[in-house]
């Protein structure tokens, strides 16, 4: 199934969630994914939301090309994951990536998936993995941080940062 450093994969049927039911589904899916790979290893080259509390840098994210001020503010929503169980993220569970059909959630588009703490898979549509409120916003601050400073520079960065709370 490997071709040149190519992954040619059986093609699935199904559409995006869209109802808070589906979202559901998918927060169930991600939480197995999550029960199934604590302890998993870190990919190669790749960082932790809590491991760039001490480092710049780490595969596509530079923190360093981030205004100082937002470098604080992702640290600050990171730092409230310190010390939690680490497993495997998708790392980009949007309505793209997901495949849903009657009896299967499937999750494609592996390339942001890294060794990390759960609740940056978390932050789902109608809450859909019913956190309470203040997991709910360790969840939101925490995502939003990741997704700035993986994506820095782009006009989705600029806006998921201004959603990171002020230090």
């Amino acid at each position: 199934m490997f071709v040149d450093g190519l992954l040619v994969m059986q093609y699935l049927e199904g559409g995006p969630p869209e109802t808070a039911d589906d979202w559901r589904r998918v927060a169930d899916t991600l939480r197995q994914l999550h029960r199934l790979t604590q302890g998993w290893p870190q990919r190669p080259g790749w960082k932790s939301s809590t491991d760039l509390l001490q480092v710049d840098r780490g595969t596509r994210i530079d923190l360093t090309a981030m205004p100082p001020e937002g470098v604080a503010r992702c640290r600050a929503a990171w730092a409230r994951l310190a010390g939690r169980q680490t497993c495997v993220v998708h790392g980009d569970a949007n309505p793209r990536n997901i495949l849903l059909s009657a009896g299967r959630v499937a999750l494609i588009d592996w390339d942001e998936s890294h060794v990390d703490v759960p609740d940056l898979d978390l932050e789902l549509p109608h809450n859909a993995a019913d956190l309470d409120a203040h997991a709910w916003d360790i969840a939101e601050q925490a995502s939003a941080a990741w997704e700035a400073a993986v994506c820095w520079r782009d006009e989705y960065a600029v806006k998921r940062l201004a959603q990171v709370r002020a230090v």
